[in-house]
């Protein structure tokens, strides 16, 4: 019989063993286990019925109507998992709340010769344990600088020196801005995207410092946890002030490539606050190729909109003036500025 652990022998073994998530599809998509694999037990169709019938008739009918279903496929249920654990021959099974689920699924893999663990309390034991870790406190060093500053490129100079970074905008799979989408994979549900937020914190060593970029609540529709977000508002920022033309030439560098129709699309996006003559511009520009006149519009509101936040956010910011956008000067800088402050 397969024994039952708490989330954090169960995070430990991950590291060796595969996880097994045997909800349904959907639940999978809405939020998962960093590098879960998915054997639902019931597809999200069969689920429903379950459900339906577990609330209109009664429990012992809901489990007939499971077994109909899962009896169809459980030589393929079995087989699929024994691919998945591979030489060493275990799995780490879970559910929603470590119920009929995942007790069913570890019978059949244990039945064809594998060794499980079950999460107690399933993923919702997990997703209690992602948000509490939101609230350990980190010792945030917070980039800050106006839209084209290259503040993301800036965090991975910083990672290849050997500092801890939050890396927010790519587990969002977004840049932040009306163009943050541009390039990018699709974005995950909030609840994945905390899921993977909590994955790089639990690497981090709490005694060292932390570097994050300065973002908005929402990272296009991934929302930051509240607990993190009040940290990055309390906590150091540095504001690297870069000139505008600088920051445009940087933008065309990295959006110049995109179609036309695609860029006009996010013009569009903030139309109400470009106001019409600015949009047409803008739009205008980006027709006859003029990508450097279409950011030093969009810029003139972007710039404006970051300092009020700036403003709002933080009460305590140091200025850091420096020319050019380049990120391997700029995270020297901006280390240099940590260690007088020391």
């Amino acid at each position: 019989m397969a024994d039952h652990i708490q989330i954090e022998q169960f995070i430990t073994l991950s590291a060796s063993h595969p996880v097994i998530d045997v909800r349904s599809p959907s639940e999978f998509l809405q939020g998962h286990i960093p590098g879960a694999l998915n054997i639902p037990l019931f597809d999200d169709h069969e689920r429903k019925v379950v459900g339906t019938t577990y609330k209109q008739v009664n429990k012992e009918a809901a489990i007939y109507a499971g077994l109909e279903f899962a009896g169809k496929k459980l030589v393929a249920l079995a087989k699929e998992g024994e691919k998945c654990a591979g030489r060493n021959k275990t799995l780490l099974v879970h559910c929603w709340r470590g119920g009929m689920r995942s007790r069913s699924m570890a019978w059949l893999f244990e039945t064809a010769g594998l060794t499980c663990f079950l999460l107690e309390g399933g993923y919702k034991s997990y997703r209690r344990f992602v948000l509490s870790t939101f609230e350990s406190a980190l010792k945030l060093n917070v980039v800050g600088g106006r839209t084209g500053s290259g503040k993301t490129e800036i965090l991975h100079q910083l990672q290849l020196k050997g500092e801890q970074v939050i890396d927010l905008e790519g587990l969002a799979h977004h840049k932040g801005s009306a163009f943050g989408a541009l390039g990018e994979s699709p974005q995950p549900s909030t609840e994945q995207f905390e899921n993977e937020l909590c994955r790089v914190i639990c690497t981090l060593d709490k005694n060292r410092e932390v570097w994050i970029e300065d973002e908005s609540r929402n990272i296009g529709k991934c929302v930051v946890p509240g607990d993190l977000y009040a940290q990055m508002r309390n906590s150091n920022l540095i504001f690297l002030d870069i000139p505008r033309d600088k920051r445009a030439l940087h933008l065309v560098k990295h959006y110049g490539e995109y179609d036309h129709a695609a860029l006009k699309a996010c013009v569009v996006r903030i139309q109400k606050r470009l106001g019409g003559d600015r949009t047409r511009e803008a739009l205008d520009s980006i027709e006859l190729g003029d990508f450097y006149s279409t950011a030093m519009i969009s810029l003139q509101y972007y710039d404006k909109a970051y300092m009020h936040s700036l403003d709002h956010n933080h009460e305590k910011y140091h200025i850091l003036p420096t020319g050019e956008v380049d990120p391997v000067t700029n995270a020297e800088l901006l280390l240099k500025q940590v260690r007088l402050r020391g």
